[in-house]
Order: structure tokens, then C-alpha cells, then sequence
């Protein structure tokens, strides 16, 4: 067998899951904070007269703010890796919640979203790299601990915004700030370990070209691979985007829940989010990427299909049950990406990350004005198709990680 080259070696030999938990822990804090956002829509739409246009606005600023930057964070630090940047992104994240805690106004609010969505572009490529360099060679595995990390934030959040905010009033964000700090103690501990082993990696040789794409796949048929996955990821993020902003109206308006039960039910759906995505990554490690993004897509379909048309303990139960199989989705695809273009992780998880992120936020935009010019029920009516996207899978060629 021919020997690998020196750089091509993983220099982390065994899995470092003390630096794993840890980038997972900030993510749980970044994805914390961002929740707040879609977590206080009820309260900011009554307390500024918004209709449902613009709060899908106020989530299309949010998203393209941190998804339109992230492509060209990830390709500056993959040439220029810096250890600083993780707790700089938490530093944005900690400015606009404190300006969303004395928005007075809508463009005020957008501008305080913004600077949220640029402490996410900051932080997602960067911390990606760190998992996967801590990985040992399982990437799927170290991809989920990450990922698990965002979406316990993102269960965690709206809860502690139902006790919060919503009964105490819109300047209640500000005590978020204190998870930003925390973050940025804990980012700066894990950026101390990524110099370091930047400094290990700089002293070995560079890869050899031949390794710049996937063996056996040709450029063409990467590309063409990579949109089969952001096809993917426009059907499972339009999903979540009518699930994460939307939920909660649904609820209201069909069950007559009030706030802050809506809300719990939301943690939920983001609680059993975080439970498939943990399962996702190793199950792709062991079984094959491909066949977890077939299920996880497309094994959703029937109970998104199902849930409009069925009573509230129902609506609950299945949208627990679709939160966790359309998350295990996200790992498998990152990891499958990463292996399509092996050295260019920082490049592949900005585009997907930011992909993911606009197709929320476009899809939030959009479902709003649906809702507006239809119902909150048609929109999940609708959405319920979009899961079937998944059909795409086959398409894409079985690809193995070195």
C-alpha cells in the first residue's frame, strides 16, 4: 500500500474530546443566544404592530448576515487560520444582544440581528476546523459533537426566553450577554490549544495536489455532487425554517396555546433536533454517509405530511419525531462535503453553514408573506412537500473518507 504523505497523516492521532465538548459547549452558547431571536418574535410582533412580512425581515437579516460572509471566512482561514477568531464571533454576538435588549424600533432591531448573524459567520468555519482537527480521523463522530452543541442551544434557548424575556419584557435579552462572556473565556481556552497545533501542522509539508479532490472523482463530478448537497440542505432548511419561526404561530392559532406554552413545545421539537443530530455523525461513520442523508431527508416525508392534519398531542409527538430524523442530516452532509474536497474544510463548512443559514432566513422571509397573504395552516401544508426533495440522494456518488 502506497505510505500516505507526512501532511496528509492526521496529526491528532487519538480523539480529543476535552477540546470537542469544549468547541461543542460554545456552540451551545452561540446558538443559545441566536434563539433568542425567533424566541421573542410573539413579543416584538405585539410590541411594534410587525406583521408576519416582516418578521420573516427580521430573520432573512439574521441569516444572510451570517451566511453571505461565512464562504469567505472559511477560504481566508484556510489560508490564514486564526485562533482569536472564535472569541471575536462571540464578541459580535455579545454587541447586538445587548442592542436587541433596547431596540426601539424595527431598523433598530435589524441592526442588532445583523451584528448577531456576524458573530455566527465568524464562528461556525473556524470552529468546524477545530472539531474536525480534534477528531482522531472520526469526523463524523467529532461533526456531531459540534453540531449536538448548536442545536441544545437552539432547544435550550427559547426556553430560558419563555422564563426570561417574554414575562419580564424585551430588555430581559440583555442578561443573555452573560452567556456571550462565558463563551468568549471558553473560545479564548480552545483557541490556546488551536495555535498550537497550528504550529505542529505549519512545520510539516504541504499536501501533495493530487489530493484536492475526492479519489476517483473528477472536478466536474464534484461540483455536480456538492449542489446535490445544497439541494439537500434548501429542503431540510426551509423545513426548519417553518418550524423554528413559525411553530409557535401554528400553535397559537390552531390549538389557542398561550406564549410561553407554545414555546415549550418548541423546545420540544429542538430538543429532539439535538438528539438526532449526536446520531447522525457516528451512524454515518459506520454505515455510510449517503444512506443517513437518504433517511434523514426523505424518511421524514411522511410525517411532515402527516402533521398538518392531525390534534395538538399528535402535532407535538410528530414534530418531535421529524426533528429527530431531519437533523441527523447535517453532520452526514458537512462530512460528506469535506471528504468530496479534502483540505478545504474551512472553505466547505463556510459554504454550507452559510447556505444553511440563508435558506432559513430566505425561507422565513417567504413563508411570512405566504402566511400573510394565505394562513399560518397553508404554509405548513405546503412545506410538508419539501421533505421529498430527498429523491436527490441517489444522484450522488458513494464516497469514502481516507
Amino acid at each position: 500500500m502506497k505510505a500516505l504523505h507526512p501532511s496528509a497523516e492526521p496529526i491528532i492521532r487519538n480523539t480529543v474530546y476535552s477540546i470537542l465538548f469544549a468547541i461543542s459547549f460554545g456552540h451551545l452558547l452561540n446558538d443559545l443566544m441566536q434563539s433568542v431571536i425567533p424566541s421573542v418574535y410573539p413579543m416584538l410582533k405585539e410590541n411594534f404592530n410587525l406583521s408576519f412580512t416582516q418578521i420573516g425581515l427580521i430573520t432573512l437579516v439574521f441569516q444572510l448576515s451570517a451566511s453571505i460572509l461565512q464562504p469567505f471566512v472559511g477560504n481566508y482561514t484556510d489560508r490564514r487560520p486564526n485562533p482569536q477568531s472564535l472569541a471575536i464571533g462571540m464578541g459580535f454576538t455579545l454587541l447586538g444582544l445587548l442592542l436587541l435588549s433596547v431596540a426601539s424600533n424595527f431598523i433598530f432591531i435589524l441592526a442588532s440581528v445583523a451584528l448577531i448573524g456576524v458573530g455566527s459567520s465568524i464562528f461556525h468555519p473556524e470552529a468546524s476546523r477545530v472539531a474536525q482537527l480534534a477528531s482522531g480521523g472520526r469526523k463524523g463522530l467529532a461533526q456531531s459533537i459540534f453540531q449536538v452543541g448548536g442545536n441544545a442551544g437552539s432547544a435550550i434557548g427559547p426556553l430560558l426566553a419563555a422564563l426570561i424575556v417574554i414575562p419580564y419584557g424585551q430588555v430581559n435579552i440583555r442578561w443573555f450577554a452573560f452567556f456571550a462572556v462565558l463563551g468568549i473565556v471558553v473560545l479564548t481556552i480552545v483557541g490556546r490549544w488551536y495555535k498550537e497545533n497550528l504550529a505542529e501542522r505549519k512545520r510539516r509539508p504541504a499536501p501533495p495536489a493530487s489530493s484536492v479532490y475526492a479519489p476517483g472523482l473528477t472536478k466536474g463530478r464534484v461540483i455536480f455532487s456538492i449542489v446535490i448537497l445544497l439541494i439537500l440542505i434548501f429542503s431540510k432548511y426551509f423545513y426548519m425554517a417553518s418550524m423554528s419561526s413559525y411553530f409557535t404561530f401554528y400553535l397559537i392559532d390552531k390549538f389557542d396555546l398561550g406564549v410561553q406554552q407554545s414555546q415549550i413545545c418548541l423546545f420540544a421539537f429542538l430538543a429532539a433536533v439535538a438528539v438526532g443530530t449526536i446520531l447522525g455523525g457516528p451512524l454515518g461513520d459506520r454505515y455510510g454517509r449517503k444512506l443517513i442523508i437518504w433517511i434523514s431527508i426523505l424518511g421524514a416525508a411522511p410525517f411532515t405530511l402527516l402533521l398538518p392534519h392531525v390534534g395538538l398531542i399528535a402535532t407535538v409527538g410528530l414534530a418531535m419525531l421529524i426533528g429527530l430524523i431531519i437533523s441527523s442530516a447535517f453532520s452526514a452532509i458537512l462530512v460528506y462535503a469535506t471528504d468530496l474536497v479534502p483540505g478545504k474544510v474551512g472553505t466547505i463548512a463556510g459554504l454550507f453553514f452559510g447556505f444553511a443559514f440563508g435558506m432559513g432566513g430566505i425561507g422565513s422571509a417567504s413563508l411570512g408573506y405566504l402566511a400573510d397573504k394565505t394562513s399560518i395552516a397553508y404554509v405548513f401544508q405546503v412545506c410538508a412537500y419539501l421533505p421529498l426533495i430527498g429523491i436527490v440522494t441517489g444522484l450522488l456518488p458513494n464516497v469514502r473518507s481516507k
